[in-house]
């Protein structure tokens, strides 16, 4: 088969596989095995004398040797601390009673709750998956707008790669060999001040959704 196909098939394969439920990582794993197997086959030779057993043991000695990516594992079990101890929800539920008086409150209360929680998980994904359960469901039940709403959670989702302790920042610094502090420091400010963006630019979005969810109550429709 040509290089083109074999990569059609094993693209074919991996979404096969990720449908069938098996983990992310060893399916990977498992994959590029099989795949470096066959890349560096050579007829009459052993079956362990294959260059892809040595690749994989050297790739995860050098990895487990890392003393920067230990901070990996340590990041997700502090998420995961703060997901089961409820910090997240009263967290919400504080900053939207503080900004009571501010309109779009609970708009800005989850933006502000998605920057803080960036800082005990470093990705995004668990942003996003725990604020869309909290907060999604109580903007649209308070009448927000559900492309505001979503668009609120997403953004707010993705400052979690940005604002330090950062694990992409992690990873790519021992992938490039570059100062993770030097990198902490570069993505600082800028995450601070993309997270006040978001909350300044929702404020007139909110400000128009008020307004609105107010005229249709006024008019007796109740809103979406």
């Amino acid at each position: 088969m040509s290089d083109p196909v074999i990569a059609l098939f094993m693209l074919g394969l991996f979404i096969f596989l990720i449908l069938l439920g098996f983990p992310i990582a060893f399916t990977l794993m498992g994959m590029g095995v099989a795949f470096g197997y066959y890349a560096y086959f050579q007829a009459g030779t052993d079956f362990f004398d294959n260059r892809i057993f040595y690749l994989l043991t050297q790739n995860t000695w050098s990895i487990m040797s890392n003393d920067v990516l230990v901070a990996v594992p340590l990041f997700l079990y502090m998420g995961y601390v703060v997901e089961r101890s409820n910090i997240l929800d009263r967290l919400f539920l504080s900053l939207q009673i503080a900004l009571r008086h501010v309109p779009g409150a609970m708009a800005v209360a989850a933006l502000v709750t998605c920057a803080l929680f960036a800082t005990a998980t470093g990705i995004v994904g668990a942003v996003v998956t725990l604020m869309g359960l909290l907060a999604f469901p109580a903007m649209l039940k308070a009448g927000y707008d559900q492309r505001l709403s979503a668009g609120v959670i997403c953004a707010g989702g993705t400052l979690g790669i940005l604002i330090p302790p950062s694990i992409m920042l992690i990873v790519y610094a021992a992938a490039s060999s570059v100062s993770v502090v030097r990198l902490y420091a570069a993505a600082m400010i800028p995450g601070l001040l993309l997270a006040g963006d978001y909350t300044a630019g929702d404020y007139p979005s909110t400000l128009e959704g008020a307004v609105l969810s107010g005229i249709r109550c006024a008019n007796g429709i109740r809103p979406a």
